[in-house]
């Protein structure tokens, strides 16, 4: 040890021994938060702590690199400085309180995503704004910055008191002897860069240990450099014209030229009914007794569970992301999750083929009605160049804002305003789409206290039942209005709550209702075929009885020649579910498939390696490199 800090390179030394500490306390702290989930044999154990230690190396590799260049190019005469010690002191306490900082983070993190940093993580170092709101009104900052601030002076004052630091300032060595070391620190970052890629820490098939095998800060630097994925990079590819045509099969699509471009067409007189579409943020399946067969979270939603019965109800529904953004893609657009980010956070997303352009064809007043500021996650840029209208936060006036999170105003106060947005198109004799996204169901989970009998800001099986409370009222106050009978109520939820679970893609965390109420219009029944959010907008139309230009990859439900499908994703892992197996693409061109049982129960859901047929490929390439190429070439635009 203390031959490791005799130069002024051994404060890069200190720095590492210090960072891999700190890391393997979060690795064991992260690891007992999961236990039960957690392979907890030998050699997992030893997986989990060695492969985790190199990527902790990776990360600090990178961090140092400002301090490499600053160790070498400091004269020695300046080096022994008073004021160098100082500067020295006062950066090793600032860095201490980072890492400090960093790892109650992860802890958070993890309570939150069960997951490291990721590209959730990227997504909010950008929305500064609400990220910080949020943490605010969730945790206890005040007493967390002191216990960090605390911890830190005491590693501080253990260094010190080892006198670690005042070996290093001793260092009086000239410029040459100097850039050997400074090379190998510099050169380090540069080897993991090449070798190391995500697929390092795929240890194991249970997921858990794969997470806690990676270093969170080299985690979210992978994700902010694989944001947007090339298809053809990292994914099997096919022959684009057997892409193209095997896709054009799967959507029953007779045209050879325009992409997927074809015609919906239906007899008899097309219907202008109003659409609401309730996005309800985070509902996942498990919360509905009617999904999870009274297991597990019952009681948390008994508006919505009585309202099974009055509904067309699709009890075998999935989301195709972990994300608010992935729901609204695959609901406006019809599209599958992509590689990397959303569409939705894309610069080239406008003109899409988007069911906000059909809507307007057919002469809808259409809105996206958001209680947040919709420049969050680039929402308003993206409603606003697909066909939608834009009423947020700022079109809020203070009476109709009763109560409000960093993230938005209350669902009551949300859905009292989507009700006046309704009138005033109703007065204007238009037809409406209103897109709804709601809020309340967010940490901190915070609501107006009273409504129910659970206290607000205890937890999000309490934010449920108010969003649950809130959309029984908002149904029920509706029924009065003049346009209530011509108007079919759709609430779905973006995605669930969380997306954690032991395998790549536990699709049991996939699972959320999809209610489509219309009392007057839609007969009550129970739906059961597989299928996901890309379909809900051709379903919608199907009811309408359009006829109309498609580009979608989702089709009618309830067309009795409808195939049984979901897809499913994260920003890496492209998955198709049929047939009781789930098969998914991967970076480094891999493909897994899974036989799932048990899956009645959505909680016991047993996954089994299966081979991959030459049928399994070419079909779930087609869909996924068939939406790459399409992005790609533009062909799913309103024009190319």
């Amino acid at each position: 040890m203390k031959k490791l800090l005799q130069n002024r390179f051994g404060f890069i030394n200190l720095v590492f021994l210090i960072f891999i500490i700190i890391s393997a306390i979060t690795r064991t702290m992260l690891l007992l938060k999961s236990i039960n989930s957690v392979d907890t044999s030998v050699i997992g154990l030893l997986e989990i702590y060695m492969v985790g230690a190199v990527d902790d190396l990776a990360a600090i590799s990178y961090f140092v690199i400002p301090f490499v260049l600053y160790l070498l190019f400091i004269p020695k005469k300046y080096f022994a400085h008073e004021i160098h010690k100082y500067i020295t002191y006062t950066f090793t306490y600032i860095l201490l309180f980072l890492l400090v900082f960093y790892s109650f983070s992860e802890w958070f993190f993890w309570n939150e995503f069960g997951v490291r940093f990721n590209f959730i993580a990227v997504d909010y170092l950008i929305y500064t704004t609400e990220v910080i709101g949020n943490i605010k009104e969730s945790y206890p900052m005040g007493i967390l910055l002191s216990i960090i601030s605390i911890l830190s002076f005491l590693i501080f004052a253990l260094i010190i008191k080892l006198k670690y630091i005042k070996n290093i300032l001793k260092d009086r060595n000239d410029f040459k002897s100097r850039i050997k070391p400074a090379l190998f620190y510099l050169f380090l970052p540069f080897i993991f860069f090449i070798e190391l890629d995500d697929n390092f820490s795929k240890i194991s098939q249970n997921n858990y240990n794969n997470e806690l095998s990676k270093d969170g800060l080299y985690a979210i630097f992978s994700a902010f450099r694989h944001n947007s994925l090339d298809y053809d990079t990292f994914y099997i590819s096919h022959d684009e014209k057997s892409v193209m045509d095997k896709l054009k099969k799967l959507l029953k699509v007779k045209n050879a030229n325009n992409g997927i471009l074809r015609k919906i067409k239906k007899s008899g007189k097309e219907k202008d009914y109003n659409i609401m579409m309730i996005v309800v943020e985070s509902l996942s399946g498990e919360y509905l007794e009617n999904l999870n067969g009274g297991i597990g979270f019952t009681g948390y939603t008994p508006k919505l569970d009585n309202l099974v019965k009055k509904s067309m109800f699709f009890d075998n529904f999935y989301a195709t992301g972990t994300r608010t953004i992935r729901g609204m893609e695959a609901i406006t657009l019809s599209l599958p999750p992509t590689a990397g980010r959303s569409i939705v956070k894309r610069p080239d997303n406008h003109n899409m083929f988007s069911s906000g352009f059909i809507f307007r064809d057919k002469g809808y007043d259409t809105k996206f009605i958001y209680g947040g500021h919709g420049y969050f996650d680039n929402m308003n840029d993206f409603f606003s160049h697909n066909g939608f209208s834009i009423v947020d936060r700022n079109n809020f006036s203070d009476d109709e804002d009763s109560f409000h999170t960093i993230w938005g105003v209350c669902d009551e106060d949300l859905l009292a305003k989507a009700t006046k947005e309704a009138d005033k198109s109703y007065k204007q004799h238009k037809p409406f789409m209103s897109f709804i996204m709601t809020t309340s169901n967010h940490r901190p989970y915070d609501f107006p206290a009273g409504k129910i009998d659970l206290p607000s800001h205890s937890g999000r099986k309490a934010a449920v039942k108010y969003t649950d409370f809130a959309i029984g009222n908002f149904l029920q106050d509706v029924e009065n209005k003049p346009w209530f009978k011509n108007t079919i109520f759709v609430i779905v939820a973006d995605h669930c709550a969380s997306s954690a679970g032991k395998s790549d893609l536990p699709l049991h965390k996939y699972q959320i209702p999809l209610f489509i109420y219309a009392p007057d219009i839609i007969k009550p029944q129970r739906v059961s075929k597989l299928a996901s959010q890309v379909d809900i907008m051709p379903t919608l139309f199907s009811i309408l009885n359009w006829s109309y230009d498609s580009k979608f990859f989702g089709q009618d439900i309830l067309d009795k020649n409808f195939d049984e499908r979901a897809f499913v994703g994260t920003y890496q892992l492209l998955g198709l579910y049929k047939d009781d197996c789930l098969t998914y693409l991967a970076p480094g061109k891999k493909i897994h498939k899974d036989k799932l049982t048990n899956l009645s129960n959505i909680f016991f859901s047993v996954y089994k390696d299966l081979e991959v047929s030459k049928d399994d490929e070419d079909e779930i390439v087609s869909y996924y490199q068939g939406a790459s190429l399409l992005h790609k070439e533009r062909l799913d635009r309103i024009k190319k």
